[in-house]
């Protein structure tokens, strides 16, 4: 057995916490998982982890190998890395996560060209409306809507996508027209919740002119896949939150209508996000070269043409214009 793949599956189970999950992660079995551990656990003479019914706990040993384990690793990914570059024939896997709107839209029309491009690459999507660890998940690389709030990770901005309130006319002819956020509020309107698993409670931020406000939005419907939501606020359902690029066909069309124009949504970050120590793998870099400057051209053509609210309240960037 090699001692590479078990030191893999060491950090894997480590970091996952999981002889299951490292094993899924791995595409092996537990019990081929299990029994890497053990080789290695042999090898080195320790026991790494303490196994319970329901537990997997490091060990004292476990710890400090794990730190040891990482600088082996990444070793051998500099020194494939090193080869990759003097050859210019990089090859290998990527795994790359994306919100389900996002990898639906402008990653997975992509995948094809870039297997051409770098025939010897292959690239594997994780696509989730979740939030994506990407340091237990294992990902190169990930598209992430939203602040960055994991400094372990470098952050390449793709764009800055503006957002809109928006609902079905039908939606509109039988609940009225909400002029503003505050109206959602005090007519009780249906709003379509994006959550999943320990999200918090759910606020909108809304621009209005006296600054950025939280308003707090309930409805009957919600869901953990933002492409649902949309289907619902196509059917009448309610009103929705979303990036400009994921609805403007609906908007061209009037099968989606803005609402609450008066105060609209921030903006939200399209970035690409990578671990640090991914940078120097030319797989990664080939990647993000490859992908960025195609979604900010899919991405302004998505939004080319539509009328979008602006805001001209203190620190807009109306008012600054007016008042250089």
């Amino acid at each position: 057995m090699s001692y590479v793949n078990m030191i893999r599956m060491f950090v894997r189970v480590y970091e996952l916490g999981s002889m299951s999950a490292a094993a899924r992660d791995q595409r092996t079995s537990p019990a081929v998982a299990s029994g890497r551990i053990s080789e290695l656990e042999k090898h080195l003479g320790v026991r790494l982890f303490n196994r319970t019914t329901r537990k997997l706990q490091p060990t004292e040993n476990g710890r400090i190998f794990y730190e040891g384990a990482l600088g082996i690793l990444q070793a051998i990914e500099d020194a494939e890395a090193a080869v990759a570059d003097a050859t210019q024939n990089p090859r290998g896997v990527l795994f790359v996560g994306a919100p389900l709107g996002v990898g639906r839209r402008f990653l997975a029309p992509f995948v094809p060209a870039f297997k051409a491009a770098y025939p010897l690459i292959d690239l594997r999507l994780r696509l989730s409306d979740r939030i994506i660890d990407v340091t237990a998940e294992g990902l190169d690389a990930v598209l992430h809507l939203g602040r960055l709030e994991d400094s372990a990770l470098k952050m390449r901005v793709i764009a800055e996508c503006p957002r809109l309130l928006c609902a079905a006319p039908d939606y509109i002819a039988r609940r009225g027209m909400p002029a503003d956020g505050a109206a959602l509020i005090r007519d009780r309107h249906d709003c379509l919740n994006l959550r999943y698993p320990g999200a918090k409670e759910f606020q909108w931020s809304l621009q209005t002119p006296q600054g950025v406000q939280k308003f707090d939005i309930s409805g009957p419907f919600e869901s953990d896949d933002g492409d649902v939501l949309t289907d619902w606020a196509l059917a009448g359902h309610g009103v929705v939150m979303k990036p400009v690029f994921e609805v403007g066909a609906y908007l061209r069309s009037g099968e989606l209508v803005p609402v609450a124009l008066a105060t609209p949504p921030l903006p939200v970050t399209l970035s690409l996000l990578t671990p640090h120590r991914r940078l120097r793998d030319p797989k990664v870099r080939l990647f993000a070269d490859f992908i960025v400057g195609r979604i900010r051209a899919d991405m302004a053509a998505q939004v080319q043409g539509l009328d979008l609210p602006q805001i001209e309240g203190p620190g807009s960037d109306a008012q600054k214009r007016r008042n250089p």
